[in-house]
């Protein structure tokens, strides 16, 4: 199936691994020219390196993308390198799990900067863009936990915030062809997380929530955003696509 992405040009946030990487991968796979953007430097040229092994086209961008500067910067360099931009994927992200009583200020930030500003920025800065051309994907990570999860009140925060940003989003842009949407991953097998202490643990409760039963795994979100993305979903907008093993809340 063609997904009509060939010679599109997608950066893709906090790529230097996990699902990140494996999105950034898939759409390379299309046919898309993609920018691993992450502040990891080391991690950023391995995976640059290992998409242009396989004949992939690719280019390492380090941004710390909480900072406008640095956000601009980033897509200026995109145009610069591939001559455009017309997908974003907005992945960047982390956990800093703790109840509420115990959450400290910095925790709140971190998670709350990096994810929802962080896409606030790229997503205000690419837009431009997206609007001249009049044709754009945007699509964010969000997760199962915008149901809300116990003692992650600030990722799951940051996760909603997402989902309502894109929904406010797929109104002010789809006059200019551009789709926003969320895919929201439940229990997925990346680095980080099979190196908690307690994963066994984990990933025996996801399993035995979802209907489906195996762990999900990078490729499965790369899917999804890569469908998202494609000409396949030109009609799609404002939607949430849960990829949890049918596991809502």
């Amino acid at each position: 199936m063609d997904l009509g992405l060939k010679d599109k040009v997608a950066i893709v946030t906090g790529s230097a691994r996990g699902l990140g990487a494996a999105t950034a991968r898939r759409l390379a796979e299309e046919g898309v020219k993609v920018v691993i953007n992450d502040i990891n430097a080391e991690g950023v040229a391995a995976t640059v390196a290992a998409l242009k092994a396989d004949g992939l086209a690719a280019h390492g961008a380090v941004a710390d993308i909480t900072r406008a500067d640095a956000v601009a910067r980033l897509v200026d360099e995109t145009r610069a390198t591939f001559g455009g931009v017309h997908i974003l994927v907005n992945n960047a992200g982390f956990p800093r799990d703790t109840f509420l009583t115990k959450m400290s200020e910095d925790d709140w930030d971190l998670v709350m900067n990096v994810m929802l500003k962080g896409a606030f920025l790229v997503t205000k800065a690419v837009m431009p863009h997206l609007i001249e051309q009049r044709w754009g994907r945007v699509v964010n990570i969000s997760s199962r936990a915008h149901f809300g999860n116990p003692g992650q009140a600030n990722y799951s925060a940051a996760k909603a915030g997402l989902i309502g940003m894109a929904k406010a989003l797929s109104h002010e842009e789809g006059r200019y062809g551009i789709t926003v949407n969320c895919v929201a991953p439940g229990f997925i097998e990346t680095e980080m997380v099979a190196a908690l202490a307690n994963y066994e643990k984990i990933r025996d409760r996801a399993i035995e929530a979802q209907p489906i039963k195996r762990v999900g795994r990078p490729n499965d979100i790369a899917d999804a955003v890569t469908f998202l993305a494609s000409e396949r979903a030109s009609f799609i907008s404002g939607e949430v696509l849960h990829v949890s093993g049918g596991r809502f809340g």
